[in-house]
């Protein structure tokens, strides 16, 4: 597989007669958007289209999921596939990347696990999207009762039509790439007798899919549904993957850093160099014993049937997932699988508590992207978009998060993409 990433970068956004890209600048039609995002019949008339510049004194919240603007323009398939567009297979042709852009969905609350960004202040230190040109999409349900799986799929399908529209307008116009990345990725029986000498590793990638508001589509199918499987890393990178889960904003993986997975861009990088870059699993975290027995054992013989060397692996959430963490991570070293874990941390405000819900003795190859219970103040912006009140109760916040002054005191967790447990976070660490 061979996929091009066409970039161009956009620096700066504004609203104007015709949605297009010229010399860093995103212009945005406004109205033609909202007609577009307001076709859905389960979203309500008093829909809004905003801009959010990094460094201006702007907070968004409660933001649902923020996604990179792209459209194939050679190749099979189409954005979004399974949702979006028709199910066939994405990760090779040609597809411009609206780069330094984002579309961030907000609005009326979802579920409490949605999540603060701030443009400017401490707050955009915790956050990867306060250096994205942000066009924010404030949406509410057309019934003040709907069902919440309801609006999630409209606010869910608002931000995929919005990132495909603006990405579509620029590639219709003929916009050209100011710079293209190329990414190739062997078939398996090439793979496995290539780079000799050097170990086979494998990617496994676990995604929420608790239910509840804490799911992941892969080809539009929920992947709580699924046994796990194999995929191209290509395919990931060209947007086979989306989220539709509310789990905490600290550590959900947001469609953008599913097209952006920084885990998968490193492997790739590092393949054939320090390491064969073999397969990429993708596994589940369902709730119940079962099941996480069912995906866990699935998975791990997967890594085996390949003979792989060793495993990075990849939590999304906290708590019930640590239980499919620690699974996966036994069962594959078990298997003579050497693993590396990246997650986050709930240890406590103090930072002394148990950091995870569980463990074993085989995990002792462990990255941590930050404690998520760490409080920070953050102070009043000159414009907030969206619903501040909802400080009070998102994950993170308490009663009394938000003052009168417009001041928020909430714990990381409450911060979009603050613990990334793929990485993307701006949250580092160094040796003494």
């Amino acid at each position: 597989m061979k996929l091009e990433l066409h970039r161009v970068f956009v620096k700066k956004l504004k609203f104007g007669d015709k949605t297009g890209y010229a010399d860093g600048t995103l212009t945005v039609n406004k109205k033609e958007l909202l007609d577009l995002i307001a076709e859905d019949p389960l979203l309500g008339k008093n829909l809004d289209v905003d801009l959010a510049m990094p460094g201006e004194k702007t907070r968004i919240i409660p933001v649902k999921d923020v996604l990179e603007p792209r459209w194939k323009i050679e190749g099979k398939g189409q954005v979004f596939p399974g949702i979006l567009s028709d199910v066939e297979t994405v990760g090779e042709g040609k597809t411009l990347v609206l780069t330094g852009a984002a579309v961030l969905t907000a609005g009326k609350l979802v579920r409490f696990q949605e999540g603060i960004i701030d443009m400017s202040g401490p707050g955009s230190e915790y956050t990867p999207y306060s250096k994205t040109c942000n066009v924010v999409l404030v949406l509410e349900p057309s019934d003040p009762e709907m069902d919440k799986h309801d609006y999630e799929q409209a606010c869910r399908i608002a931000g995929q039509k919005t990132a495909a529209y603006l990405a579509r307008c620029c590639a219709e116009a003929g916009v050209q790439a100011e710079k293209v990345d190329v990414h190739e990725f062997a078939n398996f029986r090439d793979a496995m007798v290539a780079h000799p000498g050097l170990p086979k590793v494998g990617y496994l990638y676990m995604l929420q899919t608790q239910g509840l508001l804490h799911d992941t589509y892969l080809y539009g199918v929920d992947v709580k549904k699924i046994l796990p499987t194999i995929v191209s890393p290509l395919e990931v990178m060209d947007g086979a993957i989306t989220s539709g889960n509310c789990v905490s904003s600290c550590d959900k993986n947001n469609t953008y850093v599913h097209q952006n997975n920084p885990v998968i861009a490193d492997m790739l990088k590092r393949h054939g160099k320090d390491f064969n870059f073999v397969a990429c699993i993708v596994t589940n975290e369902n709730v119940t014993l079962a099941d996480k027995r069912r995906s866990s054992s699935y998975a791990t013989k997967l890594a085996s049937m390949f003979g792989l060397d060793g495993v990075v692996i990849t939590e999304e959430g906290f708590g019930n997932p640590d239980a499919d963490l620690v699974m996966n991570c036994w069962k594959a070293e078990r298997l003579g699988i050497k693993t590396a874990l990246l997650t986050d941390e709930y240890a406590g405000q103090d930072g002394a508590s148990q950091s995870l819900a569980d463990s074993c003795p085989e995990g002792n190859a462990c990255v941590t992207s930050g404690n998520a219970n760490e409080v920070v103040v953050l102070p009043p912006m000159d414009k907030v978009i969206g619903f501040p009140e909802t400080a009070h109760i998102i994950a993170g916040g308490w009663q009394g998060s938000l003052a009168d002054d417009g001041t928020i005191t909430v714990e990381l967790q409450a911060i979009t993409g603050a613990t990334s447990e793929l990485g993307y976070t701006k949250l580092g660490a160094y040796t003494i």
